[in-house]
């Protein structure tokens, strides 16, 4: 799955304003499909421009955050990581030890949990799931 939201868009629509320092986060952010955390970005961010400190850009994201643009997981390593917010649902599958995040969806999966929710007497309305695995035959190459 590739992350084709344009944050720059969304935050005009939120009514953000947008400084040069948060339009180049936010370009980052948005061609960004590694679920990165907030050093990543930083660091993918003074590659355009070098002004941009590390506080501005966790106080960037903490806006975007705070106003449902971004989405914010902990995966397990004790650092927060980031995707855009999107209407399209999706899962994730963590490689433990590489750290990569890859996006899937499973119609089976989605029904199995309704059908959970609904036996114990609820109708589903959110969820989230993460699945932390290891490469079953390391020797192969990563297929995705």
């Amino acid at each position: 799955m590739s992350n084709a939201i344009d944050l720059e868009q969304v935050c005009a629509q939120k009514g953000l304003r947008i400084t040069e320092q948060r339009r180049v986060i936010a370009q980052v952010l948005s061609a960004s499909d590694d679920h990165p955390d907030v050093e990543l970005v930083h660091r993918r961010a003074v590659e355009i421009d070098p002004g941009i400190s590390i506080a501005t850009v966790y106080r960037t994201v903490r806006l975007f955050e705070e106003a449902g643009i971004l989405n914010r997981h902990d995966f397990g390593n004790g650092r927060a990581r980031y995707e855009a917010s999107s209407e399209d649902h999706h899962d994730h599958l963590i490689d433990v030890e590489t750290g990569k995040v890859l996006e899937f969806v499973d119609p089976e999966m989605e029904a199995l949990q309704k059908r959970i929710a609904e036996r114990m007497g609820y109708r589903l309305v959110d969820h989230r799931m993460e699945l932390y695995a290891v490469r079953l035959d390391r020797s192969e190459p990563d297929p995705a």
